[in-house]
């Protein structure tokens, strides 16, 4: 997709805020000076926000319909498939449980799955709304994970409002929300809690608030293992402020940058002494799940079985949207997006591709990288003043083949999300 032209960024207002030289709105002029508008969590929201989230949970509310009738379909119970999927059951256990009291042994290699492979944030907010809330586990896994779906649908329509305006970014809550993977955040996995911490710590960088960015980073951390990509954003915007004005930043700057990456070396840390391998332990734990960072070898070996002996539907789709994921990642950049988006979605990608484990679960590890869906929300953006009727039908066509792919994914595929 080729940039904007001149006319066209007069149309659609930009900021790109930190590392970039365009204008912010979020930041105006009074007597020469900057003054920081208030953050865009309180009582109101932000302009055009209303019709962006309703936009999103229409569509997720959709698909949570179109699961629970093939569920009745088969005879299943609706929350069971929710709550109870794949890894949802681990992070379900380490709330009730506590860590080091399940293992998994695989028949055919031996190796030993352990629950320390799985970070604490989520099943600790699980077990603090089960505390306080008179509610089952499962009930508190799904209350935390859409609740975390929606100040994630928030905060991307924050960062897409500061970089271009109310129209790019409720048409990137819309393509976010539309993705084939996007069932992950109806049901009680950390997709959904990544990206919101993600999403707000990123926005704190792009309007110079850091100790918001280090300690929404440092969160973010705690919730997945792709999580320090985030803190990764941070320590090099904040590299780049202090070497762009010679050391002279404020303080807050200094300790948001030491923050960021407390939480994933904490937990790392953490696990290592409890394995009695301080540096190594976490990554040991990790390798029995076949989960580390291979170079692209495994990439490359699934690649080749899939075309010598072809797959499932969801092997080349995944294989699709993880090229599709490379290109946007360029267009991103070509674009000149704000740097810190480009540090966080680039790093999403690079662990993505290089990264062991199985093929098909790729595209859910692309879900938080949001800032790839920038240039496909640029095109609906221009396209709806020209073809607003033609925007509503491809959109509408996209967002049912996304839900019929993610009902499928959860109801009838044995694959792994």
């Amino acid at each position: 997709m080729a940039k904007l032209h001149v006319a066209d960024r007069a149309s659609v207002p930009q900021g790109h805020g930190v590392g970039s030289s365009a204008p912010t709105p979020d930041v105006e002029r009074a007597g020469g000076s900057p003054r920081r508008v208030r953050f865009p969590i309180g009582r109101r929201l932000l302009p055009g926000a209303s019709p962006a989230l309703a936009l999103f949970f229409s569509i997720r509310l959709a698909g949570i319909g179109a699961i629970a009738l093939a569920n009745h379909h088969h005879g299943h119970a609706l929350f069971k498939g929710l709550a109870t999927s794949w890894d949802s059951r681990w992070y379900l256990h380490i709330a009730e449980h506590g860590y080091g009291t399940r293992a998994h042994v695989l028949a055919t290699t031996g190796a030993v799955q352990r629950d320390w492979a799985f970070f604490p944030l989520y099943p600790g907010l699980i077990r603090a709304v089960h505390t306080v809330l008179p509610v089952p586990w499962d009930a508190a896994a799904l209350l935390v994970a859409w609740c975390a779906a929606g100040v994630a649908a928030y905060g991307v329509y924050a960062i897409g409002h500061h970089v271009y305006g109310r129209a790019v970014a409720t048409a990137l809550v819309g393509v976010w929300a539309a993705l084939p993977h996007a069932v992950v955040l109806d049901i009680a996995y950390t997709e959904s809690l990544l990206t919101a911490l993600a999403a707000w710590s990123l926005y704190s960088v792009l309007t110079g608030r850091w100790l918001w960015a280090g300690a929404l980073a440092a969160l973010a951390g705690l919730s997945r293992p792709t999580g320090f990509a985030v803190a990764a954003a941070v320590g090099v915007v904040a590299v780049r402020e202090v070497i762009g004005r010679r050391g002279r930043v404020p303080p807050g700057l200094w300790i948001g940058a030491a923050l960021a990456p407390l939480g994933w070396v904490g937990f790392v840390l953490w696990v290592g002494r409890h394995t009695g391998d301080l540096l190594g332990g976490y990554f040991k734990v990790q390798h029995a799940w076949d989960s580390r960072f291979d170079f692209g070898a495994g990439s490359l070996h699934f690649l080749k079985a899939l075309l010598l002996y072809g797959g499932r539907v969801v092997y080349p789709l995944a294989l699709v949207l993880v090229v599709a994921a490379v290109v946007l990642f360029c267009l991103l950049c070509f674009d000149r997006a704000p740097l810190p988006l480009i540090v966080y979605a680039g790093m999403l990608v690079l662990i993505t591709l290089g990264g062991s484990g199985p093929y098909a679960s790729k595209p859910r590890f692309l879900l938080p990288a949001f800032p790839l869906l920038f240039p496909i929300a640029l095109a609906f953006a221009r396209s709806w003043r020209v073809r607003p009727k033609h925007v509503l039908l491809v959109g509408s066509a996209l967002a049912v083949l996304s839900l019929a792919y993610g009902t499928y994914l959860l109801t009838a595929s044995r694959t792994p999300l």
